[in-house]
């Protein structure tokens, strides 16, 4: 009986295969054991079939999905440079069912590997599966996607950003379109702020080839929180489907820009010193193995940002990313204005309610006021919570069962990933041109004195 789909992986004798990808599609495959599929890796170092099973099952095992490996058992492997057309052409043609193709590779190659595929007969249905950075500006970001137009249509290439991916970020459209309580009031005529953070506690890790040219900035803020920000912010899509859902997303990051049009004054940057998160010792980033101190690589990013339609205008969306941070943290905290009127007798602070919902463990809370227990004329502060769950399927599993359905709703699109780069690239020009000074901070301190503090 034939797969439904051949999960062809490029560069699965790499860490991403190994680390993320083979566990989550274990998880898929213990949680959904009536998907066929067969595995198949290529990559450029010389393993054979049986290395590449043993990689697999200890994959399979070490996160505890042993007993998914019999579904794939026969997975096989082949050497190849994935930028040769004869290379690929050898690939693509052993397949089984619909063809998946999973870019588990750094950036610059799937580029290459994606120019060398246009003189490449593509099988008819072939998903293409690309991880972050598409690009590094506007500017490439548009010739990656002119590339990849000539190779398959658009609702075939998935763009992964694995927070897509979250059980999370779906549950901020349950709650604000399936309540009358938040729909009515998703504007800013009741809303005074938006903040969308997502604190590491995490150093550099060994990833200074990535990291040290990226930043703070393009590794998250670009890639990860504007996507939740267009999620938050989007118009009622009339359904969920690819089209509808990701029409609304990317019709918000069309109006969005800078603060007040002035990247010097809506952005701010920061680098960590030595210093000290629970019981481990952090050095100087500039100190860490790899960095070239010169390319003043931020590791704690802020940018406000506004989206200029009829809905949102004159609500700041902060964003807010960084590493070595004292506490892991991540949430969107929308924040209502006050009350018109409070009535004469009423005593205390009536500031406007909040709403916050944790990004992992996912959770949700809400922040009202309300009369005190020993005297009822006395305004107190009470906070409502609700666990939300973390759904079924880790991050890289959600991504997986996506891209083997061929439903790329939760994928970056191509219009998306340049509105994206667009929002950017003038704060970026700035850190460049020296606008935005580089202040530093302790590691496990919460940012440099100075920075507003979040609510």
């Amino acid at each position: 009986m034939s797969a439904e789909t051949t999960l062809l992986i490029l560069g699965a004798s790499g860490d991403l295969t190994s680390r993320l990808l083979l566990p989550a599609l274990g998880q898929l495959l213990t949680l959904e054991p009536h998907r066929r599929i067969r595995l198949r890796g290529a990559g450029i170092d010389d393993w054979d079939d049986a290395h590449w099973r043993e990689t697999v099952r200890r994959s399979f095992e070490s996160a505890g999905f042993a007993a998914a490996f019999d579904a794939i058992a026969e997975t096989t492997y082949q050497r190849a440079d994935i930028t040769d057309p004869g290379d690929l052409a050898r690939l693509l043609s052993d397949r089984d069912g619909r063809l998946a193709l999973y870019f588990a590779v750094p950036p610059a190659v799937t580029k290459a590997a994606c120019e060398a595929l246009v003189g490449v007969e593509i099988p008819e249905g072939t998903v293409l599966a690309l991880e972050k950075p598409f690009g590094v500006d506007e500017v490439t970001a548009r010739a990656l996607n002119a590339t990849l137009e000539r190779l398959v249509p658009e609702a075939q290439v998935f763009r992964i950003d694995h927070f897509l991916g979250r059980s999370t970020t779906l549950n901020l459209l349950g709650v604000r379109f399936a309540n009358r309580i938040f729909a009515p009031v998703w504007s800013a005529q009741h809303i005074e702020s938006v903040v969308i953070r997502y604190d590491e506690t995490l150093g550099l890790e060994g990833r200074a080839g990535y990291y040290d040219r990226a930043g703070a900035l393009a590794d998250m803020i670009q890639s990860h929180l504007l996507q939740v920000m267009a999620i938050l912010a989007m118009e009622p899509p009339a359904t969920l489907h690819e089209r509808d859902f990701r029409d609304a997303t990317s019709a918000v990051l069309r109006a969005t820009h800078v603060w007040g049009g002035d990247p010097a004054t809506a952005s701010r940057r920061a680098r960590y010193t030595a210093g000290t998160i629970g019981e481990r010792q952090l050095p100087s980033y500039a100190d860490e193995p790899g960095v070239d101190a010169a390319r003043q690589t931020e590791t704690l990013a802020e940018l406000v940002c506004e989206v200029r339609n009829e809905r949102w205008r004159g609500v700041p969306f902060t964003l807010r990313s960084g590493k070595a941070l004292p506490e892991k943290k991540g949430e969107v905290v929308v924040t209502f204005r006050r009350v018109n009127h409070v009535p004469e007798g009423l005593v205390g602070q009536a500031p406007g309610s909040v709403l916050r919902f944790s990004l992992g463990p996912d959770h949700m809370d809400l922040e009202l006021n309300v009369n005190g227990g020993d005297d009822p004329f006395e305004l107190e502060r009470a906070t409502i919570g609700a666990d939300l769950g973390e759904g079924a399927l880790k991050a890289y599993g959600e991504v997986l069962s996506g891209i083997l359905d061929a439903d790329a709703t939760l994928a970056v699109r191509g219009d998306a990933a340049e509105e994206s780069w667009r929002i950017v690239d003038p704060v970026l020009a700035a850190w460049r041109a020296g606008e935005v000074p580089l202040e530093e901070y302790p590691a496990g301190s919460l940012g440099p004195e100075g920075w507003p503090v979040l609510p």
